[in-house]
């Protein structure tokens, strides 16, 4: 059966595996912007902002090289975790991997993915908001989630598809929407924008 081709502006393997277990043929597009907030930035202005700028990015440097439209639709996604509406990225050592593991701990806070697809000239984009709630975490659990490597790369310092799943006591929304790309969602987007889907997606 023909793959669909999706474009993907987004170095994270994690939103290439989930396209490509719904059934498509995933290309890298590459989509380099500054993602600081701007001052008293809103969570969900944020993230939506991160994705359609790093659309119009990859959109750009496309143009820039073919001199023609994408053959198939652009994807780009963002993730940020919210705790109080202070959005926490990711930490840029293992002090401040620290810090948002023990802000996080015992507490709850929201997962945002906004997602934008481009195709013919045409924007889609929307948001999805999980609530997570972490158990009490020991200095000992910290420390050893640190060492593992896990959060450094992560939104928030955790990966709930990794080792820190374990530290999520309740999980309200979307399980691939923390991941980084909600499955629903985003093939009810692509269906909207009458681009084909794989029948068993």
């Amino acid at each position: 059966m023909h793959q669909p081709l999706l474009y993907l502006a987004s170095g994270s393997p994690r939103r290439r595996e989930i396209l490509e277990s719904l059934g498509y043929r995933v290309a890298r597009l590459p989509a380099d912007i500054d993602e600081t907030p701007q001052e008293n930035e809103a969570a969900t202005d944020y993230v939506l902002r991160m994705a359609c700028e790093k659309n119009a990015a990859a959109l750009a440097l496309w143009h820039q090289r073919q001199h023609a439209a994408p053959d198939a639709p652009v994807l780009t996604a963002d993730t940020t975790v919210a705790l109080d509406n202070h959005i926490l990225g990711k930490p840029a050592n293992t002090a401040e991997a620290r810090q948002m593991l023990q802000a996080l701990s015992g507490r709850r806070h929201q997962v945002l993915t906004a997602v934008c697809l481009c195709h013919n000239g045409a924007s889609h984009s929307f948001i999805q908001t999980s609530d997570v709630r972490f158990k009490a975490l020991s200095d000992a659990e910290i420390d050893a989630y640190i060492a593992s490597g896990e959060p450094l790369d992560k939104a928030g310092a955790y990966g709930i598809q990794g080792v820190g799943g374990i530290f999520v006591e309740h999980l309200q929304g979307s399980f691939t929407g923390v991941m980084g790309l909600p499955v629903f969602e985003t093939r009810q987007l692509l269906l909207d924008s009458g681009w084909p889907v794989p029948p068993f997606a």
